[in-house]
């Protein structure tokens, strides 16, 4: 039996025009590639999983490739890029900076780079989660850093810029790395799930890269785990279920209640959700973020905001018609409040249950309100 190899190294980009959702930071590298303009100390930061350490190998295999193509990628073809695919390539230097964080390990990185390449143009030094280097190892760095020999390039990729000394950043051309959007997720999910046979609903591929929070290795590692799951046919019914996500419906039907001024359903329905295993403050916050999507359907110019399906986008639609601005500004205020208290409440369940009480009777007392304030104009026409 062959062994299992995840999608994340499986579908791993080799070639800058793979790369998903960071079209900036390729077309900006394919130029300095076309334009003979590549600088020799690169910073590649941004959240985990969106590319950076794909892209810094994707830029050491094209630099030295014997026969680029066009379109400024690598070839595939030549010597180089077949060393580089075998792992055997002797121009890539990685260093892994967790591990190796200390001022021996720069010092031995730094009398690598004395000698210059047997074959090719350049030496490549690439160094993971940068910042974990000491203030000793980053000081030892410095001056190679800032006078590197003509064939060396220092690809440097970090989490956490703010934890880099100044005089590192200031050494490097630094590319920031975007958090991947729920689009190009579900597009990338949908072709790996195509090219393996497996069947996805697309509301399922959705509740992926919405878990996922613009990580494409968590959103695959997901996809992984759930085709395992469910035997290769990604239902949203079982998507949901096994990632312990609160379904859609739930919100649906409880602004439903809560409009209508019952709040009994609502109590009992918050019951149901807690039987089911989901934690308060989880449904709290869901709860908040469906009243911003309502309200986002508000205005054609912001519904470009929703990242739902088309199926789901259109009861959103639906359900904003129904429900008043002043409505779901208040209840916004209101459960914003109650979120921001739930951690210190000794209580939180009579403070959800308050919390849907007070939705049930928003309507009424915005209402009355507006009589109110109308009465004193009346008597001044009387």
């Amino acid at each position: 039996m062959d062994n299992f190899v995840v999608s994340a190294r499986k579908y791993r980009p080799d070639r800058f025009d793979n790369v998903v959702g960071q079209g900036h930071i390729t077309t900006t590298l394919k130029n300095a590639l076309k334009n003979d303009h590549l600088a020799q100390a690169f910073l590649f930061c941004g959240p985990r999983g969106v590319g950076k350490t794909t892209s810094a190998r994707i830029l050491a295999k094209t630099v030295n490739c014997e026969s680029i193509t066009e379109q400024f990628e690598a070839c595939d073809e030549c010597n180089s890029c077949k060393s580089f695919n075998d792992s055997a390539s002797f121009n890539v230097h990685e260093l892994d900076a967790a591990s190796n964080n200390s001022v021996e390990d720069i010092r031995n990185l730094v009398e690598q780079v004395r000698y210059a390449p047997q074959s090719g143009k350049y030496k490549i030094y690439i160094i993971d989660e940068v910042h974990m280097l000491s203030n000793a190892a980053f000081n030892a760095f410095l001056k190679t850093l800032e006078e590197p020999p003509s064939y060396a390039i220092f690809i440097l990729a970090t989490t956490e810029k703010h934890k880099i000394i100044p005089t590192i950043l200031s050494r490097c051309q630094i590319f920031d790395f975007n958090r991947i959007g729920v689009d190009d997720i579900v597009a990338h999910l949908t072709k790996i799930a195509e090219s393996e046979g497996v069947t996805a609903e697309p509301e399922a591929l959705h509740v992926i890269a919405t878990k996922a929070d613009g990580a494409l290795r968590d959103a695959l590692s997901i996809f992984d785990q759930l085709v395992t799951f469910t035997n290769a046919n990604l239902t949203y019914e079982q998507t949901i279920k096994n990632l312990h996500v609160l379904d859609y419906e739930y919100y649906f039907k409880l602004i439903d209640q809560l409009y209508s001024g019952e709040h009994s359903p609502s109590l009992v329905l918050f019951d149901e959700i807690l039987n089911n295993g989901f934690d308060g403050h989880h449904f709290v916050s869901g709860l908040a973020q469906h009243l911003r999507d309502l309200m986002v359907c508000k205005d054609k110019q912001t519904i470009g905001l929703l990242e739902v399906t088309d199926n789901v986008k259109e009861r959103y639609l639906k359900q904003s018609e129904l429900v008043a601005d002043s409505y779901l500004l208040s209840a916004l205020n209101i459960v914003s409040k109650c979120e921001l208290s739930y951690k210190s409440s000794k209580n939180p369940r009579l403070l959800v249950e308050l919390l849907l009480m007070k939705l049930a009777h928003l309507k009424s007392a915005i209402n009355l309100s507006n009589q109110l304030a109308l009465e004193p104009s009346k008597k001044k026409v009387m």
